[in-house]
């Protein structure tokens, strides 16, 4: 299977939470992840807000990932999970400490067309952060409002998390294919679609993720697998466009 990156995984700060995460990367033969906080949101009411609309307000808990990251020797590569109904400077503050940056309209209610959110990505522009973004069928928070925020950023690489909204969206890669610096994770749709990704996009800009722990590393692995794509284009998918997108920063600020 070669070296695989884990673009998407969550640790909620609950007793155990690194020491599962660690041992199931293990278990599944993963190298490296990138961490996003989680259990920001209980699930039931993330869910109803899904399909109802909603928001919290909460900071997700920033502090638990870089705890979690520190001492593991790169191998958890820490993400900033910003709350837009926060000045950006809560982000700038900490950006030094974080390799990226998340931003999901789904948990916090503020659309990627929201002036709030531009002003995070400004921030991550300037720390040469990717920045990781959730899409919703929701005015101002559609994948075609995610390009338009990486219209504003050419400079930024963005990654459209869970093969866009729902698990069978091919219009998702239609909208971002002439957009070159949205990459896709593919955690969550459909084979049809990592498949379609790989052909449209190319694989230079399919990132794996698993969205752990709501969805196990093995299940979005057994995907490609069944896949059977060509090694070199599985090298490209787990490892190397993730690694290409996080070393824009890593280089500037001199970290691995």
């Amino acid at each position: 299977m070669g070296n695989v990156l884990d673009f998407h995984v969550r640790l909620a700060p609950r007793p155990g939470a690194r020491e599962r995460l660690l041992s199931t990367l293990e278990e599944c033969g993963l190298d490296r992840a990138v961490v996003c906080a989680g259990g920001t949101i209980d699930l039931d009411r993330l869910s109803r807000q899904l399909i109802e609309g909603g928001h919290i307000e909460t900071d997700a808990d920033n502090d638990a990932v870089l705890a979690a990251c520190a001492g593991t020797d790169g191998r958890l590569v820490p993400f900033f999970f910003a709350n837009p109904h926060r000045p950006p400077e809560a982000y700038r503050e900490r950006a030094a400490e974080f390799r990226g940056l998340e931003v999901s309209p789904a948990v916090h209610g503020v659309g990627l067309d929201d002036p709030r959110v531009a002003a995070l990505v400004g921030v991550a522009a300037e720390f040469a952060h990717p920045v990781y973004a959730v899409c919703l069928e929701r005015r101002g928070a559609g994948v075609a409002d995610l390009v338009g925020l990486a219209r504003q950023f050419p400079q930024v690489n963005f990654v459209l998390g869970h093969s866009g909204i729902g698990n069978i969206d091919f219009y998702a890669l239609t909208l971002i294919r002439d957009e070159p610096n949205i990459l896709l994770e593919t955690s969550g749709g459909y084979t049809c679609v990592a498949e379609a990704a790989v052909s449209r996009l190319g694989a230079g800009r399919v990132v794996f993720g698993s969205e752990y722990p709501l969805q196990h590393p093995s299940v979005e692995l057994a995907k490609f697998q069944a896949l059977r794509i060509p090694a070199e284009q599985w090298r490209q998918i787990a490892w190397d466009n993730a690694h290409r997108v996080l070393s824009h920063g890593a280089c500037r600020y001199g970290t691995e």
